[in-house]
């Protein structure tokens, strides 16, 4: 029996980084809707226009979707 240390040094190398690039998309969406409830915040003050939630809003949902498809395309890595 053989192990192949290039191929597995590659495995865990391109895990680590889709791991690492994950999470820190979902931090930014985690961020994004800080900043919504900020921008709504100020809204109500006057501060700020009613379009800067609505965008942080697309912003949170565009990463959380980049999220959800990584975790679909491992789970169908496994399953198929």
């Amino acid at each position: 029996m053989s192990i192949k240390w290039a191929a597995l040094a590659q495995t865990a190398g391109v895990s680590f980084v889709v791991t690492v690039a994950t999470v820190a998309v979902f931090a930014l969406g985690i961020m994004a809707l800080s900043r919504r409830e900020a921008a709504q915040e100020a809204a109500t003050t006057g501060t700020a226009g009613p379009g800067t939630a609505n965008l942080a809003l697309a912003g949170a949902s565009v990463c959380f979707a980049a999220c959800a498809s990584v975790v679909g395309y491992g789970l169908y890595l496994i399953a198929g």
